[in-house]
């Protein structure tokens, strides 16, 4: 957890005085470090340089658009009335209202609805939402995770798939918890402590259900199409009965054991935490840092050097540390058996200054000769390294700093009660007047800080329960190697072996009073009352657990007196078990027996040790079967001067403001709610007044899905700008538009597209004119018997069954900016600036001097068919584009229902058939340009 170079050793690394620099080596491995912090410095000086200019430059420029609300009288869930004028501009407010309620409503989203298909077939597609923290709101990073996902599932849906995704939210033990205490704090001036845990859990679950919506209203502004009759929060009763149930399971196999070992502690939270939970903050040298709990900055960065004398020797060893308030736990000092410079040493003893404590110079292995003078302290109860020497050489394990923060009552009056960093400087006057300090310099490290509460992490040494996982983790690893589990992209599989490989036993433990309280019993027997080793049991019951001591020690039952483990499991011991247990696990249910296990496991690559490989561990464990059958990682989300958008940086956007809009007023408040330190908060407002002068334009939903898609998932990392989103809104005006010229067309005709097929017999089936396609239809009913008669009808549709073909091989292979990128092409430069240009004096009656190629071209079919064609291409283009844009495209799909040739199947879009390039024999859409006269670069005016 300390790392301060290469390896373990590096953490406090002892020096003589004459002790030799470090290899070059050495420096090279801490340049990583230090090149990360110059990359960060050299972003936050590229946004302040400016900080006085004009920020004109390269802020996104946008004007203000009109805004048309929607005001027909629609009560929530009934369908939007289309049968209103046409407005003459897209508006994303007038688009998206009242659509997605009436999607809810009527069950769309349900898996029970795929029966009424008639495309129905008999594939099942199921996955889980990675379930946000109940605490927070979804930001950008979150929106590609729902945009992605939701674009995979109504694809599957409109593909005839039995489909179930399933939403939730997750209880975040540390952060719900924090949350509430300072709200008490602020609101009562009450602690934690100060309550009972009955107590201070009902004021938990009731801002749980005042502020713990505000997450499903983000993703059902977003479109999501989830089954809310499903939702799952990881603190209902149900999923509850699902984590007691793993917990006895994995007790009853050996797999969770409690034992004594060291743990990441928060002093301030009073809590072991989560690897997932602990930032590293890269040092260079000496740096003062704020520190909960203390009134003045804490030094950190600094190696410092003391000697320890030898006892019966004249002579002394000297030993460096970053940590020298850790020095009261010493216990021992290490030296490599190999190592000349120690020969004469060996198992002698130093003197400790404080405790007079004899301290064994011991030799190990583990000892690196080359670094410093080759001779360490021993610490086993503040240190990993130091930890795993004391097994190997049967030493004590000394505890010198409380889980408060405080020094212990081992360091002596002097010290005990006192602060660990107040201590730190106690320590070294303490040296200093004892002529045992020898010096201290910079010394570039890595620190632990907890994510929570800011504060230092401290390994610290406490009994805990341990999840087993060497032996989980090798089946993880060989179903990945046997492609039973499929990574994509495949690089990561890599990086899932070698962690895997060496991963470490699991602690699972939690000092907090919000989470599943760990359903563990510490037994007392009536005979061994003074017994000095805890003896536990476990049980989905008090009752379970008594009967099974009862059993155990060979008493009865109302003998034993039991009291439960006050801890609560790790957040992501419960998230782990999701696939399953959102499904009714333990229960075999009818969910649980049709849609487990998952189709697919779609998340951010971040996540791929602390949730993905413990879903694949616990769920092939506690069901037999692998969780999902694929795992698909997407990039991470950047803003445009490649940080990573953090809560701690003050960079991360909420997806309703680009939807909505929102004014710099409103985001710099945002960031001055948070808790960033001056220079992040100054670094975080000048960037969003360089970038957003005027605030963010109201971009709307579909814009801002189709976006994120349009960025390749499986490679670097996305770096979303607000102006990538505006330009996605003006392509959603280029679609309004051009249904507003299609359905203008459409009406002035006066006639839907069967009468216009019927008029002409050769509008009503065209054969093939290949001789081994005899028996095939062209244009056959499902695509409104659409027989293109110029040869720019044949090459239009012949661009609209080469992007078919484009979106369903991209869609398997989930490439989806290469969906996006196809129809994007289509709609603007085939369909638009093309096709659309040459027939628009044909539809519009104008006087036109365009070129004539066949005799059909002459005759009143041409408008027919033109129109007939145009329908087509429109019509099929928002299907095909439905999984990205669903509100747009259901507007405008419902628009053109009227002119359908015959009623649809469905009464919505994202229940319809989605295209496949087999209603199209590509044989007769040979692609020909046509002569036109129209001046190149000349464009429909949309």
């Amino acid at each position: 957890m300390w790392r301060t170079g290469p390896g373990p050793s590096l953490r406090r690394a002892a020096r003589l005085c004459s002790s030799t620099p470090p290899k070059a080596s050495h420096t090279n491995k801490l340049r990583p470090h230090a090149e990360k912090q110059r990359r960060r410095r050299v972003r936050e000086e590229g946004i302040l340089s400016s900080q006085h200019g004009s920020a004109e430059g390269k802020a996104v420029k946008w004007s203000e658009k009109q805004k048309i609300a929607y005001t027909a009288p629609t009560p929530p869930g009934a369908k939007k009335d289309t049968s209103l004028p046409f407005p003459s501009c897209y508006s994303p407010e007038y688009v998206e209202s009242s659509w997605y309620q009436w999607w809810e409503k009527e069950g769309f989203f349900s898996p029970e609805q795929h029966e009424r298909l008639p495309h129905a077939g008999d594939r099942t597609f199921s996955l889980c939402i990675p379930p946000p923290n109940v605490t927070g709101t979804l930001h950008l990073g979150h929106a590609l995770t729902v945009a992605v996902e939701d674009a995979l599932v109504r694809w599957r849906r409109m593909q005839g798939c039995r489909v179930l995704w399933v939403p939730g939210c997750d209880h975040a033990g540390i952060a719900t918890q924090t949350v509430v205490e300072r709200r008490l704090l602020r609101q009562t001036g009450k602690h934690r402590r100060d309550f009972t845990r009955d107590e201070f859990l009902e004021e938990v679950w009731k801002w749980k259900n005042e502020k713990g919506d505000e997450i499903y209203h983000q993703l059902r502004k977003l479109g999501a199409s989830l089954d809310w009759s499903r939702a799952c929060f990881t603190m209902d009763p149900g999923f509850s009965r699902a984590v007691t149930a793993a917990f006895v399971r994995l007790c009853d196999s050996g797999l969770i054991y409690r034992s004594e070992g060291l743990v990441s502690w928060s002093c301030a939270l009073e809590s072991a935490i989560s690897d997932i939970e602990v930032d590293s903050k890269e040092l260079s040298g000496r740096t003062m840092l704020s520190v909960p709990g203390y009134e003045h900055k804490v030094e950190f960065g600094s190696m410092l050097s003391f000697a320890y004398p030898v006892e019966g020797h004249d002579t002394e060893v000297v030993v460096s540390t970053t940590r020298p308030e850790t020095m009261l736990g010493d216990v021992a000092i290490a030296v490599h058996p190999d190592d000349p410079r120690y020969q004469t040493v060996h198992g002698k003893h130093c003197r400790h200054p404080f405790t007079d404590r004899l301290l064994p110079i011991i030799t190990d292995s583990m000892v690196d000769v080359e670094l410093g003078t080759g001779a360490v302290k021993v610490t086993p109860a503040h240190d990993h390294t130091d930890f795993v020497l004391s097994q190997r050489h049967s030493l004590p394990r000394l505890t010198v700093i409380a889980g408060d923060g405080t020094m212990t009552g081992s360091c002596g009056q002097w010290l005990e009660g006192v602060k660990r960093f107040d201590a730190r400087q106690l320590v070294v006057d303490a040296l200093v007047e004892k002529r045992l300090f020898r010096g201290r310099k910079a010394h570039a490290m890595s620190l632990p800080v907890c994510s929570r509460s800011g504060d230092i992490i401290e390994p610290l040494l406490r009994n805990q329960w341990f999840v087993r996982c060497d032996v989980m983790a090798k089946k993880a690893v060989q179903a990945v190697e046997e492609r039973r589990l499929e990574i994509i992209p495949e690089y990561y599989t890599k990086t899932w072996k070698n962690w895997l490989s060496n991963i470490s036993d699991w602690c699972i433990s939690r000092q907090l009073w919000w989470g599943h309280q760990i359903p563990a019993y510490k037994v007392m027997l009536p005979s061994y009352e003074g017994q000095q080793e805890e003896q536990w049991v476990w049980g989905r019951s008090e009752d379970e657990a008594r009967q099974r001591a009862a059993v155990k020690y060979g008493l009865k039952p109302d003998a034993v007196t039991l009291t439960r483990d006050p801890d609560v499991l790790d957040t992501w011991f419960s998230s782990a078990l999701f696939p399953f247990a959102m499904l009714g696990w333990p229960d075999q249910t009818a969910d649980l027996q049709q849609f487990y296990p998952n189709s697919v496991l779609e998340t951010g690559s971040d996540l791929i040790f602390f949730w993905v490989a413990r879903m694949v561990m616990l769920g092939t464990e506690l069901t037999g079967q692998l969780p999902f059958k694929q795992v698909l990682f997407h990039s991470l989300v950047r803003d445009k001067y490649g940080r990573k958008m953090s809560k701690s940086l003050g960079n991360v956007i909420d997806p309703l403001d680009v939807i909505h809009g929102v004014s710099l007023e409103r985001l710099q408040a945002k960031v001055k709610e948070g808790n960033l330190d001056p220079r992040e908060q100054l670094v975080a407002m000048e960037a969003q007044r360089k970038d957003f002068p005027a605030g963010i334009p109201e971009c709307g939903t579909d814009a801002l899905r189709f976006a994120l898609c349009s960025h390749k998932m499986q490679g670097e990392d996305i770096s979303l700008s607000v102006a990538q989103v505006l330009s996605c809104r003006h392509f959603c005006n280029k679609m309004w538009q051009t249904l507003r010229f299609t359905l203008g067309v459409l009406s002035e005709n006066g006639a839907t597209l069967e009468t216009i097929a019927k008029s002409d017999p050769k509008l009503e089936e065209t054969r093939c004119c290949s001789s081994q396609h005899r028996d095939q239809t062209c244009t056959p009913r499902e695509i409104h018997q659409t027989a293109p008669l110029s040869s720019m009808d044949r090459w239009i549709c012949s661009r609209l069954h080469s992007t078919v073909g484009q979106c369903e091989q991209a869609f398997e292979a989930y490439e989806l900016h290469s969906v996006t990128s196809a129809l994007y092409s289509f709609w603007v430069h085939s369909l638009c600036d093309i096709y659309m240009e040459y027939i628009k004096p044909l539809l519009t009656q104008q006087d036109q001097e365009v070129v004539l190629t066949t005799d059909a071209e002459h005759s009143g079919d041409a408008r027919q068919a033109a129109i007939a064609v145009l329908y087509h291409c429109v019509s099929v283009s928002l299907a095909l584009l439905s999984p990205f844009m669903p509100f747009i495209t259901e507007e405008l799909w419902q628009r053109l229902q009227p002119f359908a040739p015959e009623a649809a199947a469905q009464t919505s879009l994202c229940l319809q058939p989605y295209p496949r390039s087999a209603q199209l024999c590509g044989q007769c859409v040979r692609p020909a340009r046509p002569r036109s006269s129209f001046a190149s670069g000349q464009r429909l005016a949309l």
